[in-house]
């Protein structure tokens, strides 16, 4: 079960994905325009350039109503690069929060109009 931990606005921006998660120690979460709940996360790939090694991306876990249990998730392509992970999470971490969710409701549509 988990626990209230106060925020601690001490440690970054709540307005973007890496600073709400600072803050809050835990992900962001949104409502999809499909009505269903999803949480974000950054993850980083290498990649085969070597000018931008990495490239991180979005990952939206997609959760039931109900019991909380993950149903799927959504992945954006490639959307920052960086020299090494961290460069890469930071950059992308640095995104607003309403960014993260027009790409999400933008991902959810595409998959919608592609079904």
């Amino acid at each position: 079960m988990g626990q209230f931990l106060p925020p601690d606005h001490s440690k970054g921006d709540e307005r973007t994905i890496g600073g709400y998660q600072a803050v809050h120690a835990r992900p962001a979460a949104f409502e999809g325009s499909d009505g269903l709940s999803y949480s974000v996360e950054i993850d980083v790939d290498a990649t085969e350039d070597a000018a931008a090694p990495f490239a991180a991306f979005l990952v939206f876990v997609r959760w039931s109503a109900g019991e909380p249990r993950v149903t799927g998730h959504v992945e954006t392509d490639y959307l920052v690069r960086g020299v090494s992970p961290a460069e890469a999470s930071a950059r992308l971490g640095a995104m607003p929060l309403e960014e993260a969710k027009r790409i999400l409701d933008a991902e959810i549509a595409a998959r919608s109009a592609g079904a």
